[in-house]
């Protein structure tokens, strides 16, 4: 899961340089790529080693985690340029608080009041460190549109959990890949003979490392409660502003290290196991 947030946070970095260089770059054209490359991924790597294409289209569940995935990314992207990186974020990573809930009376994962505690802390905590940014009046639908992300992204979540017990991780990964090309194919095909060479390039290398990092996100979801995973992936935040203060100078105040901290400790309780008691002496 940690291999997954590296992989994440350096997609996201290479993908604001390349929207940088071209306008042409946009949500639609991301995605297709991250759809393609993905499903050359998995044919490259599991084709005839436990990816079944045929399930693509014949299990209703697969094709729900490959729908779901693909609205969800979109929906994430549009908010972007409408609330900025910030709110967007913080709405978009109010999703593992959806997927407890959707966990919880799905699947039979129960929650403790600890988690939830230590989660919402976590999450308040991202929200003072990107609040600089975050809040900007006037955007009540595209909050309305990243709430209604952050939501169907924990439905995504759970799809992958449940699916654990009968497919192999990259089925699971191709069906997203396979609706998230179908849903913007139409939308960035005449946008990609217009991309410069250099803007080709970096988007089929952040797509080979998003399609990297869901697949790791999707192996690792097989032993991990979705609150567990879920809470781990709020660290990436704060992995991609490093990244952005390396890459494009940016800086953080002393507030946004409080938020970060705050994140940091919140996400280390609540994935922290309890100690169990200790056992009674033999007598």
């Amino acid at each position: 899961m940690l291999l997954s947030i590296v992989l994440y946070a350096g997609n996201v970095l290479i993908l604001r340089a390349a929207a940088e260089a071209s306008p042409v770059a946009d949500a639609w054209v991301a995605t297709a790529f991250r759809g393609v490359i993905g499903l050359v991924l998995v044919a490259a790597l599991f084709g005839g080693r436990g990816f079944q294409a045929r399930n693509l289209v014949s299990r209703p569940l697969v094709l729900a985690r490959g729908l779901v995935g693909a609205v969800a990314i979109l929906l994430f992207y549009f908010t972007i340029p409408h609330l900025g990186a910030g709110r967007a974020v913080i709405l978009n990573l109010t999703y593992p608080v959806f997927a407890g809930l959707m966990a919880q009376y799905w699947i039979g994962e129960s929650m403790s009041r600890r988690q939830w505690g230590w989660m919402l802390a976590s999450l308040a905590g991202l929200m003072i460190f990107l609040g600089s940014d975050a809040w900007k009046p006037g955007a009540i639908v595209w909050e309305l549109v990243g709430l209604l992300g952050a939501i169907t992204a924990g439905g995504a979540v759970v799809l992958i959990r449940e699916l654990r017990h009968s497919e192999h991780p990259s089925t699971v990964f191709a069906s997203q890949c396979l609706w998230s090309l179908a849903l913007t194919l139409p939308f960035s095909f005449g946008s990609v003979r217009s991309l410069p060479s250099g803007v080709l390039a970096a988007l089929i290398g952040a797509a080979v490392l998003v399609g990297l990092a869901q697949l790791a996100m999707t192996h690792a979801f097989r032993s991990l409660s979705v609150a567990r995973g879920s809470a781990i992936q709020m660290l990436l935040p704060l992995l991609t502003t490093l990244g952005g203060m390396a890459l494009f100078n940016e800086r953080l105040s002393l507030l946004e290290v409080v938020g970060a901290a705050l994140t940091l400790w919140g996400t280390f309780e609540a994935v922290r196991p309890r100690a169990s008691p200790a056992a009674a002496p033999a007598r």
